[in-house]
């Protein structure tokens, strides 16, 4: 580093800190906060509702525009449902606390990406941040995913390399990152299973539907000037909602949804 450069105290040394290490360090941090991501967001979209006029049609959002945000994040949601429904018991979790992983998932959707949770999420946030048809908010969302992201990611795979090896090292080196290979498909090595869909991934369906729910809530009471709730919006998130308690209670307080044999 150059005279006059930024120096860190790393693990209780007076060494510089290298940009992996760095990078690495904070990694570790966004790992366990990446669930607040989203929040990231609200300021600038606030800001692109209330800038938001198409013109011709005011700030009404088409229904064919709302209908392509929608399925794009929906894709979303449907490649983190298809991950998680074929992966063993104790990997591609939502934990937050540590890295954990039974073994190395190579097959399915992992066999052409080394990240399709992420792929998944990306989908999902970008439908979402594509709402208003502000093109800054949607770089705003690109660019801090990647900078987020990019580290947790980089944080997973040294925990990966560490435990597996070279087997880890000859997954990667045929695996993309994140944009898919799909010539390398290989089936998944497990069935699907429902229950671990609906053990894990309840709190991400309620999440889509409430962001959406509230995208179109600003949207409808900021173009009337009073506060309008459309009735399949409104009956979406009631049905969210009572889902989201219900699959919480028989996951917390049943072994319904326990899966057996992984």
């Amino acid at each position: 580093m150059g005279e006059g450069g930024e120096r860190f105290l790393y693990e209780g040394t007076t060494r510089p800190m290298a940009l992996h290490e760095e990078m690495q360090r904070s990694g570790h941090w966004l790992f366990r906060h990446r669930s607040y991501l989203p929040l990231v967001l609200v300021l600038p979209t606030l800001i692109a509702l209330g800038r938001f006029e198409l013109p011709g049609r005011g700030r009404a959002v088409p229904e064919v525009w709302e209908a392509v945000c929608l399925a794009v994040a929906l894709v979303g949601l449907a490649i983190r449902v298809y991950v998680v429904g074929h992966v063993p018991r104790g990997t591609s979790g939502r934990n937050t606390k540590r890295q954990k992983a039974a073994k190395l998932n190579t097959t399915g959707m992992y066999s052409i990406v080394r990240h399709p949770l992420y792929l998944g999420n990306f989908l999902i946030w970008l439908g979402i941040s594509m709402f208003y048809c502000a093109w800054w908010l949607v770089a705003i969302f690109v660019l801090s995913f990647w900078i987020y992201y990019e580290r947790i990611m980089l944080v997973e795979e040294e925990f990966l390399r560490e435990k597996f090896g070279q087997a880890f090292v000859e997954w990667a080196d045929r695996t993309p990152a994140f944009l898919p290979r799909f010539s390398q498909w290989r089936s998944p090595a497990l069935p699907f299973s429902l229950r671990m869909v609906l053990r894990k991934e309840y709190p991400g369906l309620m999440a889509l539907v409430g962001a959406f729910f509230c995208l179109e809530l600003c949207q409808d009471s900021l173009a009337a000037r009073r506060l309008v709730v459309e009735p399949f919006w409104g009956a979406l998130v009631a049905l969210a909602l009572i889902t989201f308690f219900l699959l919480r209670v028989l996951k917390k307080r049943t072994s319904l949804l326990e899966v057996k044999g992984r």
